[in-house]
């Protein structure tokens, strides 16, 4: 090396820019003739530690890298005016293998922030825009996301995944058959049982969204003992995510006799519990749309005949 300095002790002029060069140098001198050996100078030994940290840095800056990207695409994405480009932002993002690269790489992992970053740009790319929604099931992202709402410690993994799976199965029906041939309804029912008040309202939410969209559903849901488990939610301490669960209800028992008869068992006493609820919410202004869902529930499986059992009485 012409400018190595005398007897190798001084640093090369360019050091390593990552762990091939760093490996590269070392097969180097592996190979140059022997020199006598000469303890380490603390110049060359500062040099060297140097050089290792920076060669190891570089899977950290790549995550460091990632989290600003998906931060700057989430923001891109949400800047007011940007509607009328939106599409064709999100197809391009396609055809230059972003999806691939976010559902195969980073949507499970090992950082929690890049997990949900992950899944809050799968959902906002892909809601409403039926090309992204049928790339991203076809990468198997379904799957993914359904794992992640249902096992990943991390809350914010969980809503954002959640959130990516409602912009993947609303009005769209491969999202939503993926989703059942995956068992959803069963995941979405854990997660309305969680003790996560943002993951219980958007799973019971979805839930009744599912209910009044797809109504050819509810034999599939009672069959699960929906009915049984969503009534076991109503009687939990009150909070306002029954709001939601006592809609799924409603939901569920409109224009389906057989939801109808299941809230009816003696067992399930939920014309006691109905009552009860009324009571409770009659003077709380803010409680007025479960009162309502409430006092519809009563009207329908309690107190209408069979073939009246519509919300709109």
């Amino acid at each position: 090396m012409a400018e190595g300095g005398s007897g190798g002790n001084q640093p090369p002029r360019e050091p390593p820019r990552n762990l091939q060069g760093l490996l590269q140098m070392a097969v180097t001198a592996g190979t140059a003739e022997h020199a006598p050996v000469e303890p380490m100078s603390e110049e060359r030994r500062q040099w060297l530690q140097e050089a290792i940290v920076e060669a190891f840095q570089g899977q950290q800056d790549e995550v460091e890298q990632m989290k600003e990207c998906l931060r700057l695409l989430d923001v891109e994405v949400a800047t007011p005016g940007a509607e009328h480009r939106e599409s064709a932002e999100e197809a391009h993002f396609c055809k230059l293998d972003g999806m691939r690269l976010v559902v195969h790489r980073y949507l499970e992992h090992e950082e929690k922030e890049l997990r949900w970053r992950s899944a809050h740009l799968v959902g906002t790319c892909a809601q409403n825009v039926p090309q992204v929604q049928e790339q991203a099931l076809a990468l198997g992202c379904m799957r993914k996301l359904l794992r992640l709402l249902d096992n990943d410690p991390s809350e914010a993994v969980r809503i954002k995944a959640l959130f990516a799976i409602s912009c993947l199965v609303r009005a769209q029906e491969a999202g939503l058959l993926q989703f059942l041939r995956l068992d959803g309804f069963s995941v979405l029912m854990r997660a309305m049982q969680s003790n996560v008040q943002k993951l219980k309202v958007k799973s019971a939410f979805l839930l009744q969204n599912l209910l009044i969209n797809h109504p050819e559903q509810k034999e599939t849901l009672c069959s699960m003992g929906m009915v049984q488990q969503l009534v076991a939610l109503v009687r939990s301490e009150h909070s306002t995510f029954h709001e939601y669960v006592v809609g799924a209800l409603c939901s569920l028992v409109t224009d389906f006799p057989q939801a109808m008869r299941e809230c009816q068992e003696p067992e399930l006493a939920l014309e006691e519990l109905l009552k009860e609820r009324c009571q409770l919410l009659k003077d709380q202004e803010e409680f007025q749309e479960e009162l309502e869902f409430c006092e519809t529930l009563l009207r329908i499986c309690f107190h209408s005949p069979p073939d009246e059992n519509s919300m709109d009485r």
